[in-house]
């Protein structure tokens, strides 16, 4: 490209602030101009002006050493540190961005450029103090237009848009070219299907371009917008845009390749992916997923008439037959329940490694979540991804799926909240044991009035103000639809449904639905669900009273009194299944005293109301079965299948055996071959069992393969010996009925 400055004017060109008019030919879509003047900046003697030049031409290494040179030639000039700070955080390190920022805060106090900078750190991490560091700058400096685009965007992914719309009209009366404001307001319109990605149906998209013709950065800022509000595919088409105008912008491109693995277009991410680790892209997002995408060929993929399941190699033997029993019957459940029936099959992903489904969902690490929706595609972690007791797996996959329903009914213009409502719903409504219990940060919230109005709840989703809200946030949106359905009945939560795909507000779907007006349904609701949970809101402080008090029975070993603490305990606050919970501790001090039959009874009440330890549900089995109930002992033991089936052989073994106790040969075969495909230290006796269960379904050829197997692994095996001689006197009679 031919240069379009001379080098006699690089003294004038930074007369100023170091490559202050570089960076103004690049806003303005003068590529030519910036280029030629950034490559003279990188040849200066001064040492910021190089670090500008070569962030430009994106050499961030050289651009990093320049940038320490400069500060280092000038320690008390904050305005080189935000700068620097500026160029870590284009590159997703908000660590080292944030230490820059300050540094110059610390050089000069409330100075603006490092209060937006601190307050864009935060905004990346979905941290609600960016709203106060937003406001700190622009009290600072009320004329900073990206204080203004910021609090726009802040607004914006709170789904307050009249807010958004009035920072960013704010942000171009300050300025009539701020890029990002137009494109804000052009997600505005997207997001309320007023308009689309063409200029010449968007105006504010039209002025954005009119400002400068090449500016991709604002394509990906929508399509960030469209991730937040799960309209993938729009996004998708908006990073492609952005890439189009600016090959450059990497982070777009490494948000597109993440994006197209949420649709299941994984080749095409892996190309995009090493692009920009090639092109010094390191953040945690695209080599974390790089490395994601090499450990897909250890995951096995199972296909069935309406979904695609990938499991880890390593415990796919042993889930199949849970995993796709359960999906079928979940989408065959909501099929007529939705009225719906899916455009194409549902891909279900599950990860052994919590990170990795991190990893697969967000592009890095740390998310909280257990499952993640994109359309027809779902990410979860699986059984054995969490601790053992504190998952659901089962549960979730019924939580996720009620959200592949509710984005295809509307479009994917279903507001979160009311999405995260109905998931949370379907999980009790398919079982009342299923779904998290009343927690005692929610019980907390209750009692100091913080739940959410319905018309802006979907703000405790994205940034909550304090920190257990997004919890306190599901159970407010599940319980709401659960009044709904109670009083109004299931078709009014469908009608919601088909209102939210006119993406109509919550304000406006209310009073269309309900006949009655969001602030009236708040009272309503508020009112009913203080009813509902009475007994909790008015017994927790003597519940948390309680849990001090049995700690101390505990270590005085005083099981009488811990009886008596427990039964307070439970009176004051049932629902409470988690750790310290009255039900274990009191089941475990009748069993010291003898007392089974009331030991069992307490435990019951725990796996009624949902408690998940495996230890817990283990002892209630054995019980049961030591009482002669075989059937109930069945029953209890079945509940860990949905909760924890990995890493426990002796589940399936005692499960097996149970069945086949009870004649329910089907069960003990599925039980025993999930003992095989544990590679247990006894294989014989695995096989053979696994025999006998097949010829006691009518498999017979199923039932001679295991045998022999079992003989293979113990020659001298005298019941396999004995099995294999019978299954070959059976020959070709008729056998029963297959399963």
């Amino acid at each position: 490209m031919i240069l379009r400055l001379s080098l006699a004017l690089l003294p004038v060109m930074l007369s100023a602030a170091p490559a202050e008019d570089c960076w103004q030919h690049a806003k303005s879509g003068r590529r030519d101009q910036a280029l030629s003047c950034f490559l003279i900046a990188t040849r200066s003697n001064d040492a910021w002006a190089q670090a500008e030049g070569f962030w430009y031409l994106g050499d961030f290494k050289a651009s990093n050493e320049a940038f320490r040179a400069a500060v280092k030639s000038r320690d008390k000039d904050p305005e080189i540190r935000v700068r620097w700070g500026r160029m870590f955080l284009e590159r997703g390190n908000t660590s080292d961005s944030a230490d820059l920022f300050n540094e110059a805060l610390a050089l000069k106090p409330a100075y603006p450029p490092a209060l937006l900078g601190i307050a864009l750190t935060a905004a990346e991490s979905y941290d609600r103090r960016a709203l106060d560091y937003a406001a700190q700058a622009l009290k600072a400096d009320p004329n900073l237009v990206e204080v203004r685009e910021l609090l726009a965007a802040l607004h914006l992914e709170d789904v307050n848009h009249s807010k958004a719309r009035e920072e960013a009209e704010a942000a171009l009366k300050l300025s009539p070219s701020a890029l990002d404001a137009h494109a804000l307001l052009a997600t505005i319109e997207i997001l309320n299907d007023r308009a689309s990605l063409d200029p010449a149906s968007n105006p504010p998209l039209a002025k954005m371009l009119a400002a400068n013709p090449v500016y991709g950065h604002g394509f990906a800022r929508i399509a960030h917008w469209l991730v937040l509000n799960r309209r993938y595919s729009d996004a998708i088409a908006a990073y492609r845009q952005a890439l189009a105008l600016d090959p450059s912008l990497d982070r777009a491109k490494s948000q597109l390749a993440i994006n197209l693995m949420r649709i299941g277009e994984d080749a095409e991410a892996r190309k995009l992916l090493v692009e920009c680790y090639e092109n010094g892209l390191r953040n945690a997002a695209t080599v974390n997923t790089l490395r994601l995408l090499d450990s897909y060929p250890r995951f096995r993929t199972i296909k069935t008439p309406r979904a695609i399941i990938k499991l880890h190699s390593s415990e796919a033997d042993l889930l199949e037959p849970y995993v796709v029993r359960e999906t079928e019957r979940a989408i065959t459940t909501y099929e007529k329940k939705y009225g719906l029936t899916l455009p194409g099959p549902v891909q279900l992903e599950f990860y052994p490694d919590h990170e990795d489904f991190a990893v697969r969902t967000m592009g890095m690490p740390g998310l909280g979540a257990l499952g993640v929706t994109f359309g027809l595609a779902v990410a979860m972690d699986s059984p054995s991804g969490r601790p053992p007791g504190e998952f659901h797996w089962a549960s979730t996959l019924w939580h996720e799926l009620s959200h592949v329903f509710a984005l295809v009914a509307t479009n994917h213009r279903v507001p979160r909240w009311f999405t995260e409502g109905l998931a949370v719903h379907e999980e009790t409504a398919t079982n009342p044991e299923w779904g998290d219990r009343l927690a005692p940060p929610i019980v907390q919230a209750m009692k100091e009035k913080k739940l959410l109005p319905i018309a802006t709840l979907d703000r405790g989703f994205i940034r909550p103000a304090y920190p257990q809200q997004v919890i306190v946030s599901y159970f407010q949106a599940g319980r709401i639809c659960d009044y709904i359905q109670q009083r109004w009945g299931w078709a009014k939560l469908r009608e919601m449904l088909d209102l939210f795909k006119q993406v109509r507000p919550t304000s406006e779907v209310v009073q269309t639905a309900l006949s009655m007006t969001a602030e009236d349904f708040d009272k309503q609701f508020l009112a009913w669900l203080e009813k509902e949970h009475a007994t909790p809101l008015a017994g927790y402080d003597a519940f948390m009273k309680g849990l001090k008090q049995l700690k101390q029975d505990l270590a005085s070993k005083d099981d009488a009194a811990l009886l008596k603490t427990a039964a307070a305990m439970e009176a004051a606050y049932p629902e409470y299944v988690e750790s310290g919970n009255p039900y274990e501790t009191a089941a475990d001090a009748l069993i010291r005293t003898g007392d089974k039959p009331k030991a069992r009874e307490w435990l019951w009440k725990y796996v009624r109301r949902g408690g998940r330890s495996p230890e817990a549900i283990q002892l209630l089995s054995k019980l049961e079965e030591e009482a002669g109930n075989v059937e109930k002992a069945v029953e209890v033991l079945e509940r860990q299948l949905w909760i924890y089936p990995v890493k426990d052989e002796a589940l399936h073994s005692r499960l097996g055996e149970m069945r086949a106790t009870l004649g329910r040969w089907p069960g003990a075969a599925e039980e025993f071959a999930a003992v095989v495909a544990m590679k247990p230290a006894d294989p014989a006796q695995a096989h053979f069992r696994l025999a006998n269960a097949y010829k006691n379904t009518g498999r017979l050829d199923a039932a001679q393969e295991h045998v022999l197997l079992a003989l293979e692994a113990a020659p001298g095996y005298r019941p396999a010996q004995k099995l294999l001689l019978e299954l070959n006197s059976l020959g070709d009679k008729p056998q029963g009925r297959q399963p």
